[in-house]
């Protein structure tokens, strides 16, 4: 019996010695794990042309709803290793991600390293540098339902003589590389590369990159990217249009500047479409302004974007406006109202209005 109860004790100080050990060297470590995101639902109605009006209990108004676990492990000599699982989730239904088919951790799924000196290094599916562009140079930031420069940019458009798909590639890259720069007083740079993984071809690789300098109230950048396909790609809906699809270039410049009593804002971009066909390329220029106005606990948004699509045969021209007021509750919480209008020539309007809160986690 003496001998069983030595055994057990013994046993009893190294499991003690071992778990002293682990969270000894989780304290030299530093590591650290993070749950985070945020719930955006809204009550709306919405039209687009040529169908009757719906009203609806939405999921992500002013913002699509996420929810993610990130977290860094300091390894010494100013060096961390860093990873990011991000998914996107529709609150009203309860599915997730943002569309049906999207991929679990659409938003973001990296692993890569930190350094305090010499950057950034991400490996997985990273957001784009110029879906950050385009989303930071704008009041509305980065919502599908009210936002003129998401609409303008990632949302396709067809006035029923031409089919435009707006970017291609989607707001996140798999398979992609990215690298940023440190902070250099106010100024950064990100470049991003996605390998096409084609047997025996490049094929359908993507990289673009950004710049973006932020000092005091005024802010700046400059993102480019470019996208080929071998084939048409698949996320062009309208293939009878696009069915030469090769490649596509992107470009756009932002500025902000805060004078306190209010926030201005400037986009323009340029996007041009290679298409081997009898229609041509397909040509995409947007120029956007906004405010961001402080009322009260809140801001009164207001977007104007105008747009041109065009190729050999067809075009479009494209107003979009929007109003929206955002109302803070708390640091996390906000209630927001806002209103879409948009209109394609040769088409009757559609648009958007709706009521909803957001809670950050």
């Amino acid at each position: 019996m003496k001998t069983q109860f030595r055994f057990r004790t013994t046993q009893v100080a190294t499991l003690t010695f071992f778990v002293g050990a682990l969270l000894t060297g989780s304290a030299v470590a530093q590591s650290s794990v993070t749950l985070y995101g945020q719930v955006d639902s809204y009550i709306g109605t919405t039209r687009t042309p040529g169908s009757d009006r719906s009203f609806i209990l939405g999921g992500g108004g002013m913002q699509t709803s996420y929810w993610g676990i990130k977290g860094t492990e300091d390894l010494g000599g100013g060096l961390k290793t860093i990873f990011d699982l991000n998914a996107f989730y529709r609150v009203d239904t309860g599915k997730g991600g943002s569309y049906d088919g999207e991929p679990f951790f659409a938003r973001n799924a990296f692993v890569g390293l930190e350094h305090s000196s010499y950057g950034q290094v991400r490996l997985g599916r990273n957001t784009t540098p110029y879906f950050i562009s385009t989303i930071l140079f704008n009041p509305i930031v980065d919502s599908y339902v009210f936002g003129p420069a998401i609409s303008h940019t990632y949302l396709s458009a067809n006035n029923g003589k031409l089919f435009d798909p707006g970017v291609l590639g989607d707001t996140g890259w798999v398979n992609s590389i990215v690298y940023s720069t440190p902070n250099f007083n106010g100024l950064t740079v990100n470049a991003i590369y996605a390998f096409g993984e084609q047997p025996g071809s490049n094929g359908q690789n993507k990289w673009g990159g950004n710049i973006m300098y932020f000092r005091g109230p005024f802010a700046a950048t400059v993102a480019f990217q470019q996208v080929k396909f071998n084939t048409n790609p698949g996320d062009v809906t309208s293939p009878a249009s696009l069915v030469g699809f090769q490649k596509q270039n992107a470009v756009q410049a932002g500025i902000s500047y805060d004078f306190s009593v209010v926030k201005v804002y400037a986009q323009g971009q340029y996007i041009k479409s290679e298409i081997n066909g009898p229609s041509g390329d397909l040509k995409h220029v947007d120029g956007l302004a906004g405010v961001s106005v402080p009322i009260g606990a809140g801001s009164l948004l207001l977007t104007y974007a105008y747009g041109k699509s065009e190729n050999d045969v067809a075009s479009f021209h494209r107003n979009t406006a929007s109003i929206a007021y955002d109302y803070n509750l708390s640091k996390r919480t906000d209630l927001y109202a806002a209103y879409y209008y948009d209109k394609l020539s040769g088409q009757a309007h559609g648009d958007a209005a709706g009521i909803g809160i957001r809670h950050r986690f």
